[in-house]
């Protein structure tokens, strides 16, 4: 497939929040270290993101030592929040999973209303180990995740946003393109693959450590969010309800869960096993 590498690297910090960008991380079982163990509830526990607030995609979450936070939006005064001391937890509700999480201090959670414009709370999974499964129609017995969707690691890919753009720029609605690639908020994105050659990829090696293509990626109403303004468009749904339609959903990226654990980075070679 040529010389495809990982040609960026994210993290959310805090699910629905803006992405931080690096140049290397850690792959743990459940995910990129750091990756969402943080997530916003609303008073009856369900998790909130940016399908119900838009305007979560403002703020941002920078780590700090000991698996803190520094949240930051415009016009707010930055905020520390410190990892919750072990104790009594709450029932998150995120997506129809039931996941135990311990709750922030009152602090952050007036933070985090006072950005949102709604009461939420912000609490953090102390056990990604043990927390919350992975769908099992799709997982192997023990696999885990964090906050994230579905599925540990999100991988889309250059030359599928190029060609998904393309297709843009022929539709009705023309001028909401090109789109950026934050509008998917991947963890990992390849560069010098074909585009949607990911969609046959099976096992795949990003340098030393291995993944398992678990399955595409069903896109949602976020895509349609512009992540510097809120505003929201037709696309890329439009387009992808007429070209990646699979089954019931329209596909853009492969959900991975890893095989291994290691370091990867910026450069690294992209291999399909399978």
């Amino acid at each position: 497939m040529g010389n495809a590498e990982l040609w960026s690297l994210h993290i959310h910090p805090v699910k629905a929040f803006r992405p931080v960008g690096l140049r290397e991380a850690v792959v743990e079982p459940w995910g990129l270290a750091g990756d969402r163990r943080w997530a916003l509830i609303d008073d009856g526990g369900k998790v909130v993101t940016q399908r119900q607030l838009p305007q979560l995609a403002l703020a941002a979450a920078e780590p700090t030592p000991g698996g803190g936070l520094r949240l930051s939006a415009p016009g707010r005064a930055p905020i520390t929040v410190s990892v919750p001391r072990p104790g009594a937890t709450v029932t998150v509700d995120i997506f129809g999973d039931e996941v135990e999480a311990v709750p922030a201090d009152e602090a952050a959670h007036a933070w985090c209303s006072d950005h949102a414009g709604a009461g939420v709370r912000l609490v953090h999974m102390d056990d990604p180990a043990t927390r919350r499964p992975v769908d099992p129609d799709y997982a192997l017995p023990g696999e885990t995740v964090s906050f994230a969707d579905d599925y540990p690691l999100l991988l889309t890919s250059r030359s599928s946003l190029d060609s998904l753009n393309s297709l843009i720029a022929e539709g009705d609605h023309a001028e909401e393109g090109p789109l950026p690639m934050n509008r998917f908020r991947p963890s990992v994105v390849v560069a010098g693959a074909p585009a949607w050659a990911e969609d046959d990829w099976r096992r795949i090696a990003i340098g030393e450590v291995a993944f398992r293509v678990a399955k595409p990626c069903g896109r949602c109403v976020v895509t349609t969010t512009d992540q510097a303004t809120t505003v929201r468009g037709k696309e890329p749904l439009r387009t992808l309800g007429r070209h990646r339609r699979f089954g019931g959903e329209l596909v853009f990226g492969q959900n991975l869960v890893p095989e291994s654990t290691g370091t990867i980075r910026l450069g690294d070679p992209v291999t399909v096993l399978e």
